[in-house]
């Protein structure tokens, strides 16, 4: 990459791009009120629950719950990554994506050819394997072990099987017919360099999976031994400059040619396991490739379907594995997606299992046995801390609290945290508070309300200054008295990210919601902010919408009024409670008389 995409470039992007046409011109979209309408791409169904605003510039599917910006739309529908999906969207206006100097390696148009000549070279040899399965007088030995293995022909068409033979120089006489050649391979890790500069093949007498990336491109290979004893059980690719063994996943790619919106993937340890898999029609598994679960393969599976279910022995190493596993994926565990833990019976491995009992009943048992994260977590947490003593439930919280920040989704983490608080015996004394305090709002709305307008959903004043920020942010700089800097930003959950939303509307008083949206990314919130734009409410009646933006700026100024006497109050109880215990200085005893006063 020749670094980063600057972010006025993305901002206009947005700004010149009309997500309903953008959308419309791959799925057809009907008007509908306001908006627009459309069955959603993302998942099965019969009437359109898929709502397209060109006002926010956003789109929602009150089905499955898909929804974001331009970007977004473009990066789930045609599967792209982030600059690609960039890239998409600048091709279709006609301009260039400019990119800002920075430290990460620029490619030259050698080394883009160098890359380009590496996938074509690493494709050959593929296919060279292949064929080496079904013409090399040692192949046959290889087919009956396939096909001891049950393998069919199709799934070894499927997934490119091939065959590596026993001689020293297959491949490096196939291929290597030139010195810049002969450097290739042994750069790609093809073939082997002794130190005393002799070169040999790398992979010799094993069954041959390729490895593709996501676009299908061979950037390895995996091999495994057709008799124990004979070496390493598998033997990896090495890290070339093509092949980063932590980014990527075996089957990857066969899974989003078999399924476009797949619901749940399963990691296992194994290339069989993958392909014995696929042979009895369980075609979402994938395999890390000799390495612990990465945040990068989290990353991706997330991005490839909502339920990931990972699979590993019963044994302690499978165990540690599987923690491994969790700790990397806290930090991507968003809203709308589930994580769960498969051990396996001692002495099993997904091959072996599903060839004893099938596809229905290995189904049933993820279904039935998977272990949700949140067990899994706190079993092991309890197996570290003993919650009998204070001193023992102190520390288990310290640590579950370390990790339960982690957690991207607002909703799973504070499931999360309250199944914490039940598990040391602890009261929900904030889940209450806020209670409480929604239920002072609703109660504070009635008395105050002078109108007859049809209620929405019922936001805490926080949720509802930033819900109207992200719809019109213009109210930032049309209300200057509304500051929520100056608030206590410890008073409320949310008021820190409300903050830097009106600082940011305040200075760019002319984005719309599809560009703020794009703005705050990246944000640990990011995803709660775009939540924030859908109105499970929406109505295509027009006097209710039109009425209901007219009360916007009212809205938007009682809800700042209602955090002010929040704050008020809360420090009103503060000096009270001091009072209490310790006295308080003559200046704190004005400020408490005269926080009193105003009460009365």
């Amino acid at each position: 990459m020749a670094g980063r995409i600057p972010r006025d470039f993305i901002d206009d992007l947005i700004a010149r791009s009309d997500i309903v046409e953008v959308i419309d011109s791959r799925v057809r979209l009907k008007k509908a009120g306001k908006n627009h309408q459309a069955c959603c791409p993302f998942h099965n169904e019969k009437s359109p629950s898929f709502t397209v605003s060109q006002e926010k510039q956003f789109y929602h599917c009150f089905g499955c719950g898909a929804h974001g910006n331009v970007i977004s739309f473009l990066m789930e529908h045609d599967r792209l990554e982030f600059p690609e999906a960039i890239e998409e969207l600048a091709h279709y206006h006609g301009v260039e994506v400019p990119r800002e100097e920075s430290t990460t390696p620029v490619f030259s148009a050698e080394q883009k050819q160098q890359r380009q000549d590496d996938y074509e070279l690493l494709e050959k040899v593929a296919r060279f394997f292949a064929h080496q399965l079904k013409h090399h007088q040692q192949g046959s030995k290889a087919v009956d072990y396939l096909k001891g293995r049950g393998l069919s022909g199709e799934v070894v068409k499927t997934f490119g099987i091939g065959y590596a033979p026993p001689e020293w120089d297959t491949a490096l006489g196939a291929f290597g017919r030139t010195p810049q050649l002969q450097q290739q391979l042994v750069d790609l890790a093809i073939v082997s360099q002794n130190d005393k500069g002799r070169r040999f093949d790398f992979f010799r007498d094993r069954i041959m999976f390729p490895i593709r990336d996501k676009r299908g491109r061979v950037i390895g290979f995996g091999g495994r031994v057709l008799e124990k004893n004979d070496g390493p059980k598998y033997l990896n690719s090495p890290e070339t400059r093509v092949f980063h063994k932590g980014n990527e996943l075996y089957g990857l790619f066969q899974l989003k040619q078999a399924h476009r919106s797949p619901t749940r993937t399963l990691i296992v340890e194994g290339y069989m396991d993958v392909v014995a898999l696929a042979q009895f029609g369980i075609d979402y598994a994938v395999a890390s490739l000799g390495t612990a679960t990465t945040p990068e393969h989290i990353q991706s599976l997330f991005r490839t379907a909502p339920q990931l279910v990972c699979c590993y022995d019963g044994d302690r190493a499978g165990r540690d594995a599987a923690w491994r596993a969790l700790q990397n994926a806290l930090p991507h565990l968003k809203d709308g997606v589930e994580m769960k833990f498969l051990f396996l019976p001692d002495g099993e491995d997904p091959d072996t299992l599903v060839r004893q009992i099938g596809k229905e009943a290995f189904e049933q048992k993820i279904v039935q046995d998977a272990m949700p994260l949140s067990q899994f977590l706190f079993e092991h947490l309890l197996k570290n801390h003993h919650v009998a003593s204070d001193e023992g439930k102190a520390a288990l919280i310290t640590e579950a609290e370390q990790l339960l920040q982690q957690v991207q989704g607002d909703n799973q983490r504070m499931l999360l945290q309250e199944r914490l608080r039940k598990l040391v015996g602890q009261n929900s004394y904030k889940l209450d508070l806020q209670r409480d305090m929604q239920l002072a709002n609703q109660r504070r709305s009635k008395d105050t309300k002078t109108d007859t307008t049809p209620v929405k959903n019922q936001l805490s004043p926080v949720r509802t200054m930033i819900k109207l920020l992200l719809e019109q942010p213009a109210l930032a700089s049309q209300c200057q008295e509304v500051n929520p800097a100056l608030l206590n930003q410890d008073l409320l959950a949310g008021l820190p990210m409300l903050t830097e939303l009106h600082q940011y509307c305040v200075s760019h008083p002319t984005k719309n919601s599809g560009q703020i949206i794009e703005h705050f990314r990246e944000h640990p919130h990011g995803r709660a902010l775009a939540k924030l734009l859908i109105d499970n409410n929406a109505s295509d009646d027009d006097d209710i919408t039109n009425l209901f933006e007219q009360r916007k700026t009212q809205v938007f100024k009682d809800s700042f009024a209602k955090l002010i006497d929040l704050q008020i109050n809360s420090r009103m109880e503060e000096l009270l409670a001091k009072s209490t215990l310790s006295g308080l200085d003559e200046a704190e005893k004005q400020e408490l008389k005269a926080l009193l006063s105003e009460q009365n």
